[in-house]
């Protein structure tokens, strides 16, 4: 059994930011399952362009508001509260932030933490050998 908290993972490793996004991993790869969990806030008026060429990625929204753009389609989606959106065909996608936006993320395979976008923004697919127990 895993048990974890978001403030147990503030600054530590599973703690990862970026200019437009801040995000706690709550599941990796060296934790041994065959999927990983974040909890990610985009910051109020950015916009991240995303592309996970090597995962298959669902994102849940809890709070805030903001738009999600299918680059491949045009397709705009609003994004707010209760609303979820995957990712499985591999999609070209940019996220705007309205007002800072909370969200919870599913990543098949796992991510091991340590993945930056690329300048494409894509995750590379890393691997990890499994070594965490519960903590």
């Amino acid at each position: 059994m895993i048990v974890r908290t978001l403030a147990e993972i503030k600054g530590t490793d599973r703690d990862v930011a970026s200019k437009t996004w801040n995000s706690q991993r709550l599941l990796l790869a060296r934790d041994g399952q065959r999927f990983s969990l974040h909890e990610t806030c985009l910051y109020a008026g950015t916009e991240t362009s995303m592309w996970y060429a090597n995962h298959v990625e669902a994102v849940y929204c809890v709070g805030g508001e903001g738009e999600l753009l299918n680059d491949e389609t045009g397709e705009v989606h609003p994004l707010s509260d209760g609303t979820l959106y995957l990712l499985d065909g591999h999609e070209r996608h940019r996220v705007t932030a309205h007002t800072d936006l909370r969200m919870v993320c599913v990543f098949d395979p796992p991510v091991t933490g340590q993945e930056v976008h690329d300048a494409n923004g894509a995750y590379p697919l890393l691997a990890e050998q499994p070594h965490e127990t519960a903590s």
